[in-house]
């Protein structure tokens, strides 16, 4: 899921105001007010923000602890649920998505009001920006930015204001749905961040980091990045924005460089000119913008989709891929590709380690793609197979392959306890056993059960009871001393 609490960051949520005062020196005053968190609900915390600011500027301090006297009583956010947040009279009502939720391909319904006094305002995503608000500008590149997002490339962002990098930034990181997205990105960006030296040095590569800035100075200490996205001021008008420019980065010479894609990349796919067209259309009828936003967002959607289906199609329980017998489907949500390399479901028996999982060939999987690739789901022409190349070398990449992997090694360890759980001989089995092969059966069934009582192992109840029981009976026939070591007092 894309969609997680960040373990290494914190984000920012700002309200910035600026009001004209005469007594200070720069003719105006400027304050903000700085919400942070390590959940990326950037919906909910702006609307939350939206409220408490202009309160706490006016009343300042006794405001803002009696915002967070009630922020402390909101109940934790459980995926799934929806939550009734109350702050400062209003009662905010969200869904905290979660893994099972199906993507919207159309703008979300709001909740039950559940007769609630005063009625909630009503939040249809806690995460989700306005997509087609913040890529209006560059709507013809929307497919090669998807690209350079999925292969994990340098991209600076450089917009009129903080809101507005910050908002496209996040838009890029969003494309990828639902593949997280494993870069460093940094949605306002400027001078004063500790890695702006490593950033702007030409001795080395740029790092895989989408940086959003609005200081001209950032065009020319950053020429040598190989993707810079320029936008002007966003139009009010109903009317699509002049479209920025597809250009080399040789053109990218003077502080004043219009807007523009500044870039030498190709992209792999045709342009789906179908969707461009049907968007403009929309504006033309005048259609909520909700509902744009719902088309472009589908159209990503199942532009990953297609690209993942060879990798993330789940097979079907008991089916192999040679034809050699059953095979385990690993996860609901299992890879293809990624499942023919479970170890067959025959081999995993009770009293042996189990076999391992099979490594990732780049070369068979491409193979397999003139048969089940993305032309099976998805209408546009282009290099399939180079784009996959290319992403085969990316940080997402190795960061889809590195969770797959620790979920279908999860997934073998469970389904080895239950194969021990199920074995009706286990006396049998310890009658010509060493008493060195039964105390080490006593330590990995231990560790299989703080594992799966951690929730890394996806087994029933049952298992895990039937586990400690044979823990108990294989410790009960051991001497004595041996009992005492395994279970002191």
């Amino acid at each position: 899921m894309s969609l997680q609490r960040e373990p290494a960051h914190y984000f920012g949520y700002v309200y910035f105001r600026q009001v004209k005062d005469s007594s200070v020196k720069r003719g105006y005053f400027q304050k903000s007010l700085v919400l942070v968190s390590r959940l990326p609900f950037v919906r909910l915390f702006q609307a939350l923000l939206s409220l408490i600011a202009p309160e706490y500027f006016d009343k300042l301090a006794p405001c803002l602890e009696a915002v967070c006297n009630e922020i402390d009583q909101w109940p934790a956010p459980m995926p799934g649920q929806t939550l009734n947040l109350p702050v400062m009279g209003v009662v905010l009502q969200v869904h905290v998505p979660s893994r099972v939720d199906k993507p919207e391909y159309s703008p979300p319904k709001q909740c039950s009001h559940e007769n609630l006094l005063p009625a909630p305002v009503v939040l249809t995503s806690v995460h989700e920006l306005d997509l087609f608000r913040c890529f209006q500008p560059v709507l013809t590149h929307v497919q090669t930015l998807w690209e350079l997002m999925l292969l994990g490339e340098p991209l600076v962002v450089l917009a009129p204001s903080p809101a507005m990098s910050s908002e496209i930034v996040l838009a890029l990181i969003s494309c990828l749905q639902p593949l997280k997205f494993c870069c460093d990105y940094r949605p306002y960006f400027t001078i004063h961040d500790s890695e702006f030296k490593e950033f702007t040095t030409r001795t080395q590569a740029p790092p895989n980091v989408v940086l959003g800035v609005t200081n001209p100075f950032f065009i020319k200490t950053l020429q040598h990045w190989p993707h810079i996205l320029r936008v002007g001021e966003p139009k009010m008008s109903g009317d699509l924005p002049k479209q920025v420019k597809l250009k080399k980065p040789s053109r990218l010479k003077t502080l004043d460089t219009k807007p523009g894609l500044y870039t030498a990349y190709s992209a792999h796919l045709h342009r789906d000119k179908a969707l461009l067209k049907r968007l403009l259309k929309g504006l033309q009828k005048k259609r909520p913008w909700d509902t744009q936003t719902a088309l472009l967002r589908r159209h990503l959607l199942e532009l990953t989709q297609s690209f993942i289906i060879p990798l993330v199609r789940p097979g079907r329980e008991g089916e192999g891929a040679e034809g050699h017998g059953p095979r385990l489907t690993p996860l609901p949500h299992q890879e293809h590709y990624m499942a023919s390399l479970m170890p067959l479901q025959k081999n995993i028996t009770p009293w042996k380690t189990p076999p391992q999982i099979r490594p990732f060939r780049q070369d068979d999987f491409l193979r397999s793609l003139e048969h089940a690739g993305p032309q099976l789901t998805c209408i546009l022409k282009g290099d399939w197979l180079g784009l996959y190349r290319r992403f085969f070398k990316s940080p997402h990449f190795d960061g889809w392959y590195r969770q797959r992997h620790k979920e279908m090694a999860q997934k073998l360890e469970a389904l080895h306890l239950e194969a021990i759980c199920e074995a009706q001989n286990i006396e049998t089995w310890m009658k010509d056993k060493s008493e060195v092969e039964v105390v080490d059966l006593v330590l990995k069934l231990r560790e299989k059960l703080v594992q799966a009582q951690g929730h890394q192992l996806p087994v029933k109840e049952a298992t895990l009871q039937r586990a400690q029981l044979y823990i108990e009976t294989v410790i009960g026939s051991l001497p004595k001393d041996l009992q005492a070591v395994l279970c002191p007092s």
